[in-house]
């Protein structure tokens, strides 16, 4: 069977993902689902997000992917169990691969709710880095925020101000961005960070990850326009929208499609 990797996502954060695999290793086979209808997925129950995972990774399933690719901190924190259960293929997660990328004692963590919650980032630096101070930090109002496109806008720059306090505080040396959409902010944190705090992206790590799988990275890809040819991308409301706010980060208007989900769990 030939390689086809299946992200998923509540909306456009999962394309920091995307852009990093595709980076690294070209053009790639992908089907990519944002789940828009019911973004943000941070803020919901963790019976919600279960069913949630269930039901997107059954449509992964029915798209004959290989691999599936949590591009979605909450889920991995709440679901990666129900993903590994019914995916029938091998899954790759955000937490893992971040956790492996600590190099400092003393870390900071930005998430949504339900990600601090879960305590999953803490326990997974902690396993990996015994004795290593972790400070979480909710972020309730980043994705809507970063949804609605505006990545300039002063509520987002008075939230990440507010988010940034705790960890600045505690004399954090690293800050994990626990969210998928929140690489879409590196230009405004590192602009209020001290240049001597290190940013990780989990997604790179998860690039590393498909090392394995995909072979070698390729030589220069950052320098390329990401090879979109092969990618499939799919959402749940509104694809002429989520065309628009998804061409700066993946630096083309990608063709969007609506797919349909039955589920129970509804919009927020």
């Amino acid at each position: 069977m030939s390689i086809r990797l299946g992200f998923f996502d509540s909306g456009l954060g999962g394309l920091t993902v995307l852009r990093r695999v595709l980076e690294s290793h070209g053009g790639v086979p992908t089907i990519y689902l944002g789940d828009t209808a019911r973004v943000p997925y941070g803020s919901r129950s963790p019976s919600e997000i279960r069913a949630i995972a269930s039901e997107v990774v059954a449509w992964l399933r029915d798209q004959q992917v290989t691999t599936v690719v949590m591009a979605c901190n909450t889920t991995n924190a709440l679901a990666r169990d129900v993903t590994e259960g019914q995916a029938g293929v091998p899954v790759v997660g955000l937490i893992g691969a971040a956790a492996a990328m600590v190099r400092d004692s003393r870390v900071g963590v930005l998430a949504t709710p339900a990600t601090v919650a879960s305590g999953a980032y803490r326990e997974s630096i902690e396993a990996l880095h015994p004795g290593t101070l972790v400070v979480q930090q909710a972020c309730p109002d980043f994705v809507p925020l970063i949804e609605a496109g505006d990545l300039g806008c002063d509520a987002l720059r008075s939230a990440a101000i507010h988010y940034l306090q705790p960890l600045l505080e505690a004399s954090v040396q690293s800050i994990v961005l626990g969210c998928t959409h929140y690489p879409l902010l590196l230009p405004l944190l590192s602009n209020l960070l001290p240049e001597s705090i290190r940013l990780i992206d989990p997604a790179l790590g998860v690039a590393s990850q498909l090392d394995a799988l995909l072979g070698k990275p390729v030589p220069g890809g950052l320098d390329q326009p990401l090879a979109l040819e092969a990618t499939r991308i799919c959402v749940t409301s509104d694809p002429q929208g989520f065309a628009d706010r998804s061409t700066p980060w993946l630096g083309q208007r990608p063709k969007v499609e609506q797919i349909a989900l039955q589920s129970s769990v509804e919009a927020l």
